[in-house]
């Protein structure tokens, strides 16, 4: 025999357990769009949070022979008018002559070192430079200043020593000697001469004397 009252528990139980899993059922199918909608909302806010970047395309490469057009260039240094000055000196013509790559610039008449004071031959420099130099006299130490009676003009450059004497192109109060072989070794110029000669060269041009 069959107790009712067990029954009747057994399917209050049964109907609650039914009850349950239809609201289970219910609220997956309910949270399943909700998921769909967050995840299709996560997917568009990527799309547009990626940024595109564009096209650049292959650089142009320079043509052959145009490197110049590509690299930076050095800035050119600016010409100097003294550089590759040079003078020539020939005693045997008693002239000077000026150089600048390779071609006369100018040349001038000289008088040149006497019998007994050759003006020195071989490869020298300009060491000195003087407007209105002072002369010493050799033998007393006379100073004579500035002037028109100095015995060396209005201008002086300097290109050999032995340690005591020395030998340059300078004017001359005595133009009568230019042309000759009439000096203590120096090289004697018209005074305009010299000046013009003083305006061509620097310290450190050569000085070649040939015989």
């Amino acid at each position: 025999m069959v107790n009712s009252k067990f029954l009747f528990n057994k399917l209050i139980v049964l109907s609650l357990s039914a009850a349950a899993l239809s609201v289970a059922l219910q609220q997956q199918v309910a949270a399943e769009p909700a998921a769909n909608s967050i995840n299709r909302a996560i997917a568009q806010q990527r799309s547009k949070s990626e940024v595109k970047l564009p096209n650049l395309g292959a650089p142009e490469l320079p043509p052959l022979g145009e490197p110049s057009r590509y690299l930076p260039q050095e800035p050119k240094a600016a010409e100097n008018p003294m550089e590759e000055v040079r003078l020539v000196l020939r005693l045997r013509e008693r002239r000077v002559y000026v150089y600048r790559k390779n071609k006369v610039q100018a040349s001038f008449p000289v008088a040149v070192g006497k019998q007994g004071w050759e003006t020195p031959t071989g490869n020298f420099k300009v060491m000195q430079m003087i407007k209105d130099p002072v002369w010493e006299h050799p033998w007393t130490g006379e100073l004579v200043p500035a002037g028109p009676d100095n015995p060396l003009g209005t201008r002086w450059i300097g290109f050999w020593t032995d340690g005591k004497n020395v030998i340059g192109f300078h004017g001359t109060p005595t133009p009568e000697s230019i042309g000759r072989a009439a000096s203590h070794g120096c090289v004697r110029m018209f005074d305009k001469d010299a000046q013009a000669l003083f305006e061509k060269v620097a310290v450190g041009t050569p000085v070649i004397v040939e015989k």
